[in-house]
Parts: structure tokens; C-alpha cells; sequence
């Protein structure tokens, strides 16, 4: 995504959009993370109605949450799971579904009261307002999309589909990239001056394209394990079981669905996508280290130390078999290393352009090549 033009004197204004749209950045991650809670400590059907507006006051009152339990009691997950759980259990629930649909809410008055305010005050520039516009469109599906994901919980089976979930999972990631995208254009605009040489080059601008790509891939992977609790088979690590290829690999039927439904095969391509992103980070950050100018490397350093710290993360929760703090912690590093990607994209794709624009007569000369290269005198 380009960086959007601003106009003369505008630098002050760009970098407080920049900052309000770090902010909303920020509660998205934060979002993600407590969404992550909620589905690993069973919460996510304790709310069994949408309500947008009357739902963000919890029940204040005895006869409040009787009603909010007797409503959950005609849920298929009390009568298949928890039946018999207390009042009291059913708050300790109740508060992390509760915490996540609020979260959700604030981001909508986080995005839309200083946009506003921006707008009347004419700080936003006209390229950027369309871009904002279809943040906030995807900020509504992405409530819409959590409640149809909801819903496929509360009609028989009580779990949520997993293709929902995963989908629920990709527009929150999508949201997140556009708007950290965004704020870094603004708070680092136009083209880099930096030496063509040292801009890092179209090879490492498409590696790190490809390597942002498979790390999304390895995000949206991880959905459908944690939609299908694939991280509670195979509590080994580096073989599933005895052997290096499960044999129970691609179970479902037709087979073609069981990377969505087989919680082997999630879990097998997980790990897969897994170390291939692994290498791809640290490869990209060897490659950094050489060419890339400052900006870039820092954020490939990060990158690099998040990557290592995600798969040591991933190991330990799938060996102890899933406990929530380190869970938690495995979803929450993940977007720290995509973070740091999208930032090392940023940089080179911003560095890369610098160079381009740099005037050929300014260009270290070219080194000489084949029949032009001088002879050397014996």
C-alpha cells in the first residue's frame, strides 16, 4: 500500500493520526490476545445474544444474572458440557466473553469519535479518508463476523466452526496490517535517501513480501488448530509420536478437507508452516544484516528475536499440553514477529523506492564487467 501524499504542513497532523491509529493497532492486539483467552479457557458461548448497544452493561443485579444463566442453561453447551456449573463458575466465564465483546466496542468509539473530530477540523488529507472509511467498514464485518462465529456454536455442537473462527482471526489480522501500514506512512512518508546500494534491493523487498505472506498463512493455520484443538494430540516435538509422518495424517473425508478438519493434519501443517517461517525470518535477517539500511535492520533484529522466541514458545505449549499462560503468550508473540515484519517490509519497500529516485548522476559508477574490466599487469 502506498504511502499516502500529505500536504505542506501537515507533518503535525500526520503525526497524530499516525498515533491514534497506533493506539487503535494497539487494542486490536490486545483484542486478539484476550479473544485467545476466551476461546482457551471454554468462555466464548457464555453470552448467548448479541446485543450492540444494551450488552455493554453486564448485569448489575441478583435477578439480572439469573436471567443472563437461565439463558445460558438452554445453550447446547450446558446441557452437552457444563452441566451442573455453578452461578459463580458461570461468571468467571461470562467476564472473559464480556471483556472481549467490550474490547470490540471500544475500537468502534477509539476510531470513530476522533475521526470525527479530524474530519471537521480538516486534519485528515482527502487521499487518506477513503482508506479510513473502509477501516472502519472492516472494523463493523469484523463484529458481524464474530457473532455469525458464535452462533454456529449455540445451534447443536457447541463449538464454534472453525472455518469461522479462522475467518473471524483473518479480518482481525487484515484490520491490524491496514492500520499499522497506514500509521507508518503517515509517521514516515514519502521515499528514503539512502545510498542505492544499501536500500536493500528488490530481492530483499520481495523476500520479505514473501516471508509477511507466510507468517500470515502460518497465523490463519494456527486458527484452525486452535478451532479444532489439534495442540491437545501429538504432545511431541520434533516427531508426532513415534514417527516423523503421523499415521493417521489427512483423516478426514474427502481427504482434501483435512487440513480444516482433521486435527492431526491442522496440527502437522502447523508445524510445517512453522519451521519454513522460521528459516524464512532467519534467512531475511541475514540477508538484512548485510544490505538493508539502519531502520530496516532494526526491525529485522526483531523480527529475528520473535521468531525464536514464537517456535520455543510453540514447543513448550504443545509438550505440556496447552496450558493458558504460555498459550496466551504464543498468540500475543505472534503478532510481535508479524509486527516486525510488516515493519521490515515497510522500511525496504520505503528504502528501495529512495533508491530508485536517487539522479543517475549522483550513482556510485558501476563496477565494469566482462571485456571492460582492466587486465591485470604481471
Amino acid at each position: 500500500m502506498p504511502s499516502p501524499p500529505l500536504q505542506s504542513g501537515s507533518g503535525r497532523h500526520a503525526r497524530i493520526i499516525a498515533a491514534w491509529l497506533l493506539v487503535g493497532c494497539a487494542l486490536v492486539a490486545a483484542t486478539l490476545v484476550v479473544g485467545g483467552v476466551t476461546r482457551l479457557t471454554g468462555s466464548g458461548l457464555s453470552m448467548v445474544d448479541w446485543e450492540p448497544v444494551s450488552g455493554v452493561i453486564p448485569p448489575m443485579s441478583a435477578e439480572g444474572w439469573e436471567r443472563e444463566f437461565a439463558a445460558y442453561r438452554d445453550s447446547p453447551e450446558y446441557r452437552l458440557v457444563n452441566r451442573g456449573m455453578s452461578l459463580g463458575e458461570f461468571k468467571r466465564i461470562f467476564w472473559f466473553e464480556y471483556a472481549h465483546r467490550l474490547l470490540g466496542r471500544v475500537i468502534g468509539l477509539v476510531f470513530i469519535v476522533p475521526f470525527a473530530v479530524f474530519l471537521i477540523r480538516r486534519m485528515i488529507p482527502r487521499s487518506l479518508i477513503p482508506r479510513l472509511l473502509l477501516l472502519f467498514a472492516l472494523g463493523g464485518a469484523q463484529g458481524l463476523l464474530g457473532w455469525w462465529m458464535v452462533r454456529s456454536g449455540l445451534v447443536d455442537i457447541p463449538r464454534v466452526s472453525p472455518y469461522r473462527l479462522t475467518a473471524h482471526l483473518a479480518l482481525a489480522v487484515l484490520v491490524y496490517a491496514l492500520t499499522l501500514w497506514t500509521a507508518l506512512s503517515l509517521l514516515r512518508p514519502g521515499a528514503g535517501k539512502g545510498d542505492p546500494e544499501a536500500a536493500g534491493g528488490a530481492r530483499l523487498r520481495r523476500g520479505a513480501a514473501l516471508v509477511v505472506g507466510l507468517a500470515a498463512l502460518t497465523l490463519l493455520s494456527g486458527g484452525f488448530v486452535a478451532g479444532l484443538e489439534a495442540g491437545l494430540v501429538y504432545n511431541t516435538f520434533p516427531r508426532m509420536g513415534d514417527g516423523w509422518i503421523p499415521p493417521d495424517l489427512f483423516g478426514a473425508s474427502p481427504w482434501w478437507l483435512s487440513p480444516f478438519e482433521d486435527r492431526t493434519t491442522a496440527q502437522f501443517n502447523h508445524r510445517i508452516l512453522a519451521m519454513l517461517l522460521l528459516a524464512g525470518v532467519t534467512a531475511l535477517w541475514w540477508a538484512c544484516a548485510r544490505r538493508a539500511p539502519a531502520p530496516a535492520r532494526t526491525w529485522a533484529h526483531t523480527g529475528f528475536a520473535a521468531a525464536w522466541v514464537q517456535a520455543a514458545l510453540g514447543v513448550a505449549t504443545l509438550l505440556m499440553f496447552v496450558p493458558i499462560p504460555l498459550a496466551a503468550l504464543h498468540q500475543a508473540n505472534a503478532l510481535v514477529l508479524f509486527t516486525a515484519l510488516l515493519g521490515l517490509a515497510f522500511e525496504l519497500r520505503r528504502a528501495d523506492a529512495g533508491a530508485r529516485m536517487v539522479p543517475a548522476a549522483k550513482r556510485p559508477p558501476a563496477a565494469p564487467r566482462g571485456r571492460d574490466r582492466p587486465r591485470r599487469i604481471r
